[in-house]
């Protein structure tokens, strides 16, 4: 079997619909259906997976099951997420702005922090910590 595979996606990235995390979520689903999403990673957690699914009523065993039976592209997932979701910019600006304020709790960060070796307490955002983690995550696999 091949070796798992770290998602290195930010949830600030997005495709061309513009929908932050949505580009992390395809990416876990998809080397999920390989059988290749690292050790520890949620597939299709509650936090920032069940915040995108649930804002545009996407329902989650559906789209896991649309990813493991297709294989879709990063386009045909867009175009599966329009067609079964509720995508209206409206629901994109509500959405992304809640990817980009969420901050972990003050336990959760200065926890994620101390592990990274990030010095500068005033970052808490889930978005930039949750990057350094698999940052550091990547670097353990390819050295340790």
């Amino acid at each position: 079997m091949a070796d798992p595979i770290v998602p290195l996606i930010s949830s600030d990235a997005t495709g061309p619909l513009g929908i932050k995390h949505l580009p992390r979520l395809w990416t876990k689903l998809s080397l999920g259906a390989a059988g290749r999403l690292f050790p520890g990673y949620d597939l299709c957690g509650d936090g920032f997976d069940g915040m995108t699914l649930g804002a545009f009523g996407l329902d989650r065993a559906k789209t896991i099951a649309f990813v493991n039976e297709n294989h879709p592209t990063y386009a045909q997932f867009e175009a599966y997420v329009k067609q079964n979701g509720n995508v209206t910019p409206e629901a994109i600006k509500k959405h992304n702005d809640a990817i980009s304020g969420y901050n972990h709790s003050d336990e959760l960060g200065g926890k994620m922090r101390g592990v990274s070796g990030i010095a500068d307490h005033t970052v808490g955002d889930a978005v930039r910590l949750n990057m350094v983690e698999d940052l550091d995550e990547l670097r353990k696999q390819l050295f340790f």
